[in-house]
């Protein structure tokens, strides 16, 4: 690259800043700031919800995981990635329920009231824990593309990325996410078709779909664990569980089951960008997409590094807004007490902590894969207590059977403590699957357990409807 474009691609970050600072829309009230209302009280519009869930799921550091299993695997490491956007209908299906049949009005004060104010601050420990890895994950994928991993490039790169993305996030919060979340939607779509006109050419359908062998040990071992953690995956992500609580039920329902379906063709069609690296024989790395984009010329670079901030910043912007939400919100909630009425304030003040601390991690140069393989496993516990939540009654010690007990293997499988013998299969994955598979079953009788105690028994009597 040279002088020129690099200050083409530097002033394109500030660019993208002040204008999506300049259309954002200004919240002046909580509704606005932590639910999304406009300046006449009325929710999203189930097209603009489903459009930002589609996005906001649409993580860069997703779109470039799957160019890289699509790279290892071919299409079978594709479709192990796009497999976990079926956590949005299954996150859609289940908040329905929640919502219509157990009244729910948000995941904490549901928490709260199933299974006691230990258990949602857990729950908000671990979701906190989340979007920390969300704020670092993201912004070293766009990074990456102004340098090597570490370098002052990557670097300033990544933290002026993150100050863009502050600004506009603290003028409207969820109302200006959700806004610049269509306009990140349809720039995502439209140089995603860009980026794939000039890769996928080079190859036949029938040569790109035909690599790739459906075996545990060539990427089935991943697809495995997708489909087990889609159970549990999406529960422990505000920035998808926080839109399930803003519109009508089935306004939200109908979202929900789009933008999955959307978002599942979305990566695997990106996946496509990695299997073509792998016909090309380009050299594996931790960031494909980037090493495609060099290979494309000054348009099709520009092009990479539009779909890649687009889908960042969808990601970051609602990142933000629901650590504001937690901490100005649902923490006091947790504590016993009410909101703040400078609620709005503290939130603005929890996003500009996390957008500090948040990328100490990419400074560090963690690998971003592990924001999704482990914290998936850690929360497998949340399957049964919220797929099961009408088979019990008040059951705290059911969330924390259940619960805990994912963590522990989470943090086992972190630290390659989990038993050899665990492992299904003889591919890179199969530690993980079986770690998930057994855990997962581990769980969900932990969490029935107390219901073979009297007094649960008898309290759960009249809920398992």
């Amino acid at each position: 690259m040279d002088e020129l474009q690099g200050l083409f691609f530097w002033g394109f970050l500030l660019v993208f800043g002040v204008v999506m600072y300049l259309v954002a829309p200004r919240s002046k009230d909580e509704a606005g700031f932590f639910r999304g209302y406009d300046a006449n009280g009325r929710p999203a519009s189930e097209w603009a919800l489903m459009m930002s869930i589609f996005i906001s799921w649409i993580f860069a550091k997703s779109v470039t995981n799957a160019a890289n299993l699509g790279a290892t695997y071919g299409i079978v490491g594709g479709l192990a990635y796009a497999a976990y956007w079926l956590s949005i209908p299954v996150a859609g299906i289940v908040i329905y329920r929640l919502r219509t049949r157990e009244g729910a009005t948000g995941m904490v004060p549901f928490l709260i009231s199933k299974y006691g104010r230990g258990a949602a601050l857990a729950f908000s420990l671990a979701i906190l824990i989340r979007l920390f890895n969300e704020v670092w994950s993201n912004t070293a994928v766009v990074g990456g593309y102004y340098g090597q991993n570490g370098s002052t490039g990557f670097i300033a790169s990544a933290l002026l990325f993150t100050a863009a993305v502050l600004f506009y996030s603290l003028k409207g919060g969820l109302r200006s996410s959700i806004f610049s979340d269509v306009i990140q939607a349809v720039v995502f779509i439209l140089f995603l078709g860009v980026v794939l006109a000039y890769v996928l050419p080079a190859h036949s359908p029938r040569v790109l779909l035909s690599q790739g062998t459906f075996a545990l040990g060539t990427g089935g071992d991943l697809l495995l664990v997708a489909l087990l953690q889609a159970l549990s995956y999406p529960f422990h992500d505000p920035v998808l569980t926080d839109r399930g609580f803003v519109t009508q039920e089935k306004t939200m329902l109908r979202a929900f089951i789009v933008a999955g379906i959307l978002g599942f063709v979305a990566i695997f069609a990106f996946s496509l960008v990695g299997v073509h690296a792998r016909l090309e024989g380009m050299k594996a790395s931790g960031n494909v997409p980037a090493e495609v984009a060099r290979s494309l010329g000054f348009a099709g670079f520009f092009a990479m590094i539009l779909v890649m901030v687009s889908s960042a910043g969808s990601t970051l912007d609602s990142t933000f807004t629901s650590l504001s939400k937690l901490v100005a919100r649902d923490l006091p909630l947790v504590a016993g007490r009410l909101p703040s009425p400078k609620a709005m304030t503290i939130g603005s003040l929890t996003m500009v902590a996390f957008a500090v601390l948040g990328n100490l991690p990419m400074i560090a140069g963690t690998d971003i894969l592990k924001a999704t393989t482990i914290s998936g496993t850690m929360v497998i516990g949340l399957a049964p207590i919220f797929l099961f939540s009408n088979r019990v009654s008040h059951s705290p010690l059911s969330f924390h059977l259940a619960f805990w007990t994912g963590i522990c293997l989470g943090l086992l499988q972190a630290m390659n403590l989990i038993p050899p013998s665990w492992a299904i299969g003889g591919g890179k994955y199969g530690i993980l699957l079986g770690t998930n598979l057994y855990g997962l079953m581990l769980c969900t009788a932990l969490f029935f357990l107390p219901l073979a105690l009297p007094r649960y028994r008898v309290q759960s009597t009249g809920s398992a409807a």
